[in-house]
């Protein structure tokens, strides 16, 4: 009996131990299994140029652009290899007049998206189909955007060139360093800002310093504004002028932006140098033969002090164009002050860095580029 009971007391010892080191397996794998992990979060929350709070991935690999300019800034940013669709208009349209469509013509091979132009017309099916993760939208009424996102259930992110669309404005540079968080190109963005505003601020020392009573009058025509204008067509605080503190007799308007003025008007400032944006040379031109005595009354075609700039108003501010146009302007205002620079090779300078290829020439060949206009000459080759 006693042999027995011995027996059964050391099973129950056996039974015990076993019990009690699997408790302490089970209790150290619990132990395991309710350890926190951290895992890395698929979205990151941002806030546009409306002030949206946007819920967006934090990998981006596909995007769309909608509206005026858009497309433009994420080719500033090398990331034309995350777009999967394309306006329209960006594949109807001539790409002259837009460097960033010069030097990415396979962008026209993608995809619409819908329609382009100053009031864009997204497609939300067709943006569904090429399936983005976000869409970039500029010029765009805060309930068409709320609209859109909804539509497709894609983040809409909203950029902008600012108010008056200049090539140095905080709403730009928050545009394009939005898009760069979104699409893992801070650095780029940074590089390109530092870029616009390195040439401002070279273009500004140059010519700080120049008494106003040193400085000649000057006046620009042919200005685009919805469309292709004439002579009467100008602006007030002309970004390329005010760069290099240039006197516009236009700002004696006290305006700001696009404005018509009248011939007498022109005549009544008589500047002495006339700069024509050669997007609407061959208008001008037009009226030069149907009223040479106008042009012919006016000191800076006396003189023949009349010089072209390559148009950078097209589907909104080119700003690359808007840099070499100042630089330009200063060479032919302030020789002295510009003696180290090419305008030319400067315009290269420039669209190589912010489009990635060197594309003045294919601008020249189109507008005429840099040079002296003489009008008796132009209307009898057009």
């Amino acid at each position: 009996y006693g042999e027995n009971v011995l027996k059964k007391l050391i099973g129950l010892l056996t039974i015990l131990i076993v019990a009690v080191g699997l408790c302490g397996c089970m209790e150290h794998n619990t132990g395991e299994k309710q350890t926190p992990t951290t895992e890395t979060p698929k979205t990151i929350k941002v806030v546009d140029l409306y002030g949206r709070e946007v819920e967006v991935p934090k990998d981006v690999n596909k995007i769309v652009c909608c509206g005026p300019g858009c497309l433009r800034l994420i080719v500033y940013l090398n990331a034309t290899d995350k777009v999967v669709g394309v306006e329209d208009a960006e594949k109807k349209w001539t790409p002259w007049g837009r460097p960033y469509r010069i030097a990415h013509p396979e962008l026209a091979n993608l995809p619409t998206i819908g329609q382009g132009g100053p009031c864009p017309k997204p497609n939300p099916e067709a943006i569904i189909q090429v399936k983005p993760d976000v869409i970039f939208v500029t010029y765009m009424p805060k309930d068409e955007v709320d609209a859109l996102q909804q539509k497709t259930g894609i983040p809409v992110v909203v950029l902008s060139y600012g108010q008056l669309a200049t090539f140095n404005n905080e709403d730009l540079f928050k545009s394009l360093e939005l898009a760069g968080k979104i699409l893992g190109k801070e650095e780029r963005a940074e590089e390109v800002i530092k870029f616009i505003k390195d040439c401002q601020r070279d273009l500004n020392d140059r010519t700080k310093d120049i008494p106003d009573d040193k400085k000649p009058t000057v006046y620009v025509g042919g200005i685009g504004y919805k469309g292709r204008h004439g002579i009467d067509s100008t602006q007030c605080k002309y970004p390329p002028f005010m760069a290099v503190n240039a006197k516009n007799v236009a700002d004696e308007l006290g305006k700001e932006g696009h404005a018509f003025v009248t011939k007498e008007q022109i005549l009544k400032w008589n500047p002495d140098i006339i700069f024509i944006d050669e997007g609407g040379l061959s208008l001008v031109v037009e009226d030069y033969k149907r009223n040479p005595e106008f042009y012919n009354s006016l000191k800076a075609f006396k003189t023949g002090n009349v010089y072209g700039l390559l148009p950078y108003n097209f589907y909104t501010t080119n700003i690359g164009t808007a840099l070499a146009d100042a630089y330009y302007i200063g060479k032919v205002l302030y020789p002295d002050r510009f003696k180290d620079i090419n305008p030319e090779e400067k315009a290269d300078e420039i669209y190589t860095i912010l489009v990635g290829k060197p594309v003045y020439k294919e601008m020249a060949k189109k507008f005429g580029g840099f040079k002296k206009i003489t009008l008796d000459r132009w209307s009898r080759e057009i």
